[in-house]
């Protein structure tokens, strides 16, 4: 666990730990049944399904009013040192089990994602190393298929390719991700930026919002 700053009062300090030691009172109680190496941390109100599926290493932090949505083909995989942010949404596939049922998540070690984020994992997401995933960014890993006329777009089902942000990424508030995308590594994704195509690695991008994505 990374230390305090210095300059942080002992009062605060006092109160940091008061909630730190919440948060893992929690992880040992709704950390049941979650295939996990200890110590987990969970804020409030956190929803966690099908427990049996998520694997989680070490330190990972599941901040208050989360959801964790569990049900998927190969699970939600969390490395050592990761954190969901508040009010995130990780849904691989329905709540009710109606439809396919998605492939799920893979975020490897000291990654991050921020607050009121979306991860819709119906098709492949796996996340590196080292990623750092601002507020409100939204993965869609799924596109609904729409070429046949004679059928409504919701019987003609979805495709998945999947998406991939490699190691050592910076990815910017407001951010959306289409599927079958992969963000090389080292890259940098401005804030509010429509990604719908592969980013070649160390990539510098932003939505110029009077011409399409550009590309440093």
């Amino acid at each position: 666990m990374p230390s305090i700053n210095k300059e942080i009062s002992n009062i605060d300090k006092l109160s940091i730990y008061a909630k730190t030691a919440f948060k893992l009172f929690r992880g040992g109680i709704k950390g049941v049944r979650i295939k996990k190496k200890s110590p987990i941390f969970i804020g409030r109100r956190v929803e966690i399904t099908h427990k049996k599926n998520i694997y989680c290493g070490k330190n990972v932090k599941f901040e208050s009013y989360s959801e964790i949505h569990g049900l998927a083909t190969n699970g939600l995989r969390f490395g050592n040192n990761v954190t969901i942010g508040r009010f995130t949404s990780i849904r691989p596939s329905s709540y009710y089990g109606v439809g396919q049922i998605g492939y799920g998540l893979e975020i490897d070690d000291n990654s991050s994602i921020g607050p009121y984020g979306y991860i819709g994992c119906s098709g492949k997401v796996k996340i590196g190393k080292n990623v750092m995933i601002g507020p409100r960014v939204s993965l869609f890993a799924e596109n609904h298929n729409f070429s046949e006329k004679d059928k409504s777009i919701k019987e003609q089902g979805v495709s998945n390719k999947g998406i991939t942000i490699e190691d050592d990424c910076w990815i910017g508030s407001g951010v959306i991700i289409l599927d079958g995308v992969t963000i090389g590594s080292g890259s940098v994704i401005g804030a509010g930026t429509l990604v719908t195509k592969d980013i070649p690695k160390n990539s510098v991008v932003y939505d110029k919002r009077d011409k399409k994505m550009a590309l440093r």
